[in-house]
């Protein structure tokens, strides 16, 4: 139940982290391709800080070294392709549907929730499999 409520609380920031960036982004441009922009940038940040969220206080992660680090990253991030299809289909399909930056972005949270849930899977699985607890 800890670890639980733990990935729950990580989620949650990581959420606001990209959420955040891509508000701070939509303020600063308002040219051609905004909310693409705007959902790129925020789920790169949002990427980063949900890896160093998870490595330490999930899956107790310890790297060997920086190219250690570095691989797993990169194996992170790529079972979070399948996971940002989701969250990418519900932010933009809530911005084609209600026209609103304020239901695109509950549409990102409920894709970034759906999301989270299984990329904890994946990565239990595919990226954290040998130093997961």
């Amino acid at each position: 139940m800890r670890l639980i409520i733990t990935y729950a609380i990580l989620s949650l920031i990581s959420t606001a982290a990209n959420i955040g960036v891509q508000d701070i982004v939509i303020r600063s441009y308002s040219g051609r391709f905004d909310i693409p922009v705007s959902i790129l940038f925020g789920t790169g940040f949002g990427l980063f800080i949900k890896y160093i969220l998870d490595k330490q206080y999930i899956f107790r992660f310890r790297p060997r070294n920086a190219m250690h680090d570095g691989r797993t990253f990169v194996l992170y991030a790529l079972m979070g392709l399948i996971t940002t299809a989701v969250f990418w289909g519900f932010e933009f399909g809530f911005q084609y549907f209600f026209a609103t930056k304020e239901m695109r972005y509950v549409g990102g949270m409920i894709g970034l929730a759906i999301g989270y849930l299984a990329k904890f899977h994946l990565d239990k699985r595919f990226v954290f499999r040998t130093e997961t607890a």
